[in-house]
């Protein structure tokens, strides 16, 4: 696939010369040509040929004859792979409209009309135009032509996929948008040809508008306003550019002449097609489309690619959210079953460690005594001192109540009685221990009437790096939906805003010590040798191939791009092999997901069989890999 679905936009400010649409079009053409082989759409503001601020000169001939000659002009400088909007007042069977023209290949495709036009504080539109709920005849003729002029006007690319239509600054700003009916008809692109002025706190405002709107109706959103260069008789036009990719501001600025970003359609579509009440709003007339056919392009995202998608780039407040909403959903599970116990198992690893810590603020928020948590801590054949000693202080320091119960004497009394040689460390020699503890901690439920409280989090059980009715059940799975950088994140965040100085240190060596099971022998320093990420790759890579995988849908040769450009080129190949064993993984252990307990969503992605994910135990993944394969290759 040549551009992924990525479509390259951009939004211009020119220096407007009032009612000099020469100028204005002389810098329009310089703007286009610098952007020329960079950038498929390009936007300019509001009535963009001419000003927007030459209130009663719209009436003028002269002024609407010129700027229909810079049309032409436009038309027949303007590159030929872009497609271009602009503003212009025109007239129509005897009324004059504000009006976005589309040009392309040096043809004007069609104007779309302003339908809302403000006439209230420093806007007078209604003075000189009418709106676009006037117009009979919705076509237009023009240079020999007839074309589309209307308030439903939709450009199809039929090379790249995009569904590009116009709203024009109010028609946002209202109660109902233009752009809502665009999205019914199914543009996944839409652009706003704007002159908003600057006020105090507009800015923000403006920006809120756009993401809502562009993130409900799941398009990219291209916004352009006059500047400066208007009349500032009683206003200053903002000059506000800002590219929005669904509920991604991309880009937003008042400082710069140009903006450039990506938007992907991909990405829309994949939103349509999942989250189907968008469009149960009701029909509305059909677009009135005129299709075009750019000329193929290679396009990548320029802009920034986190490696941790899970991860939110505030801290603590965000922390606080996540974990509000993880320790809430808890409190609310033992207080509706009348349980005023909980028992976890405590390893010294990073998932029980978040389990306790939003054990511990259910309780708070239950007015219970932490000595109710029971945290079972069960040393077996690969526990290392360092996990153990964590586990001990990090127990004490919550207040809950200690208990430790080895697991080894059990193990090797079972293996025994099944004939497993204690000497052969394969999958029944790991198993038998997880599945040992988590009887233990069902039978002490029952003792304490309380619940068991799962560690697994969303990464584990994307890839069934569990085991099986061991650490897979719990009775309530607080990490349920937090993946293992999510898990990372909030620890640290913990250990440095609310924990005290001696729980902070124990926490800040729980997220130093390597992700391990600890279901091997340890070394003979006494160091742990089982080390997960050395056997199915680095969660980092896990995590971020589940997040496009699930949220997005995007193929294996997408996320690969991406991934690409999120963690560097040089990191390829171990990339593209750790992908391999996520899919593999992924297809493999879903029998494991199809019957998981009960734990909280917190994010976009969850794998409950009851939510978000269902799939057949028995489904191949054969398509993903070859197309990893082929890649290879």
């Amino acid at each position: 696939m040549l551009n992924h679905g990525f479509y390259r936009v951009s939004a211009a400010c020119i220096q407007t010369e009032i009612a000099d649409v020469k100028h204005n079009v002389e810098k329009m053409i310089e703007v286009a040509k610098r952007l020329e082989g960079q950038t498929q759409l390009l936007v300019f503001g509001e009535l963009s040929l001419c000003g927007y601020s030459c209130q009663d000169l719209f009436y003028e001939t002269l002024l609407q004859q010129a700027c229909e000659q810079g049309l032409k002009t436009l038309c027949e400088q303007l590159p030929g792979n872009m497609l271009v909007a602009v503003g212009l007042p025109m007239r129509h069977e005897g009324k004059l409209y504000n009006t976005a023209a589309f040009i392309f290949q040096g043809k004007v495709l069609g104007f779309q009309a302003k339908t809302f036009l403000p006439g209230y504080n420093e806007f007078y539109e209604r003075r000189w135009f009418s709106s676009a709920r006037e117009i009979k005849n919705e076509m237009h003729e023009w240079q020999g032509e007839k074309i589309p002029f209307s308030n439903r006007l939709m450009i199809e690319d039929i090379t790249t996929g995009a569904k590009v239509a116009a709203e024009i600054c109010e028609d946002l700003w209202v109660s109902t948008p233009v752009s809502t009916n665009h999205f019914l008809r199914g543009a996944n692109v839409v652009v706003n040809l704007s002159a908003s002025d600057e006020l105090i706190g507009k800015k923000a405002y403006r920006e809120m508008l756009v993401r809502m709107q562009a993130s409900k109706c799941a398009f990219g959103y291209v916004y352009a306003s006059q500047g400066e260069y208007e009349s500032t008789s009683d206003m200053l036009c903002c000059g506000h550019l800002m590219i929005a990719d669904g509920s991604k501001l991309r880009v937003s600025t008042i400082d710069k002449t140009i903006v450039s970003s990506e938007i992907d359609l991909e990405k829309a579509n994949k939103e349509r097609e999942k989250f189907q009440t968008m469009s149960e709003e009701g029909s509305t007339q059909e677009a009135l489309i005129v299709r075009i056919a750019s000329t193929p392009v290679s396009v990548q995202p320029t802009y920034a690619i986190s490696p941790t998608p899970f991860v939110p780039r505030s801290s603590r407040e965000r922390c606080l959210e996540i974990m509000r909403i993880q320790s809430k959903a808890l409190a609310m599970r033992l207080k509706k079953i009348h349980c005023r116990k909980a028992v976890i198992g405590i390893s010294g690893g990073l998932d029980s460690t978040l389990a306790l810590l939003i054990t511990y603020q259910a309780f708070q928020q239950n007015q219970l005594d932490p000595k109710g948590i029971i945290a079972v801590t069960m040393p077996g054949f690969g526990t290392t001192d360092r996990t153990y000693q964590n586990a001990l202080s990090m127990i004490r320091e919550m207040g809950a109540t200690l208990k430790e119960i080895s697991i080894v004497e059990a193990c090797k009394v079972h293996m025994k009685d099944i004939g497993h040689d204690i000497n052969d460390h394969d999958v029944t020699y790991e198993n038998v221990q997880a599945r040992e503890r988590t009887q233990i901690l069902m039978d002490l439920a029952n003792q304490e009437g309380g619940i068991v409280i799962g560690t697994g989090d969303l990464s584990e059980m994307a890839l069934g790096f569990c085991t099986y009715n061991g650490d897979h059940m719990s009775m309530y799975a607080v990490n349920a939906s937090i993946p293992k950088t999510l898990v990372r994140y909030l620890v640290n965040t913990y250990a440095h805003e609310f924990a005290s100085e001696k729980l902070k240190q124990t926490l800040l060596d729980i997220m130093d010590t390597p992700v391990s099971p600890e279901l091997l022998p340890p070394d003979e320093s006494g160091q742990i040798v089982q080390k997960t990420e050395k056997t199915i790759g680095q969660y980092i890579y896990h995590d971020f191939f589940l997040y496009y995988f699930l949220r997005h849908h995007f193929t294996p040769e997408k996320i690969d791009l991406l991934a690409k450009l999120a963690f560097g080129e040089d990191k390829k190949t171990e990339i593209r092999e750790t992908m391999k064993i996520f899919y593999r993984r992924f297809f493999a252990q879903q029998f494991k997901r199809n019957c998981v307990p009960d734990g909280i969503k917190v994010g976009s992605v969850s794998l409950s069989p009851r939510a978000d994910w269902r799939m057949p135990s028995e489904a191949s993944s054969r398509l993903w890999l070859e197309q990893i394969e082929e890649e290879d290759n």
